[in-house]
């Protein structure tokens, strides 16, 4: 199995850990970029469309998202 990207890493680790342990649908997390310790996702679902939901949801994820790849230390939502 060849060596996975950053970018994969983080992927696996939000859909199989971090979405998971904040109840979410893995599915509604995509990992659009990962460059310089900054993962950009993209949400969707019924908690991406409420403003005041996704910094708590962010923070969750990040928290979790640290514990698998230490190498991201922000993660942003993006449009």
């Amino acid at each position: 199995m060849p060596d996975l990207t950053l970018k994969d890493r983080v992927s696996r680790a939000l859909t199989a850990h971090a979405a998971p342990a904040m109840g979410l649908d893995p599915a509604g997390v995509a990992v659009v970029a990962v460059a310089d310790g900054i993962a950009s996702v993209r949400l969707s679902g019924a908690c991406a469309a409420c403003p005041a939901s996704v910094p708590t949801i962010l923070a969750g994820l990040e928290a979790e998202l640290r514990r698998h790849v230490p190498e991201v230390e922000f993660l942003e939502a993006v449009p």
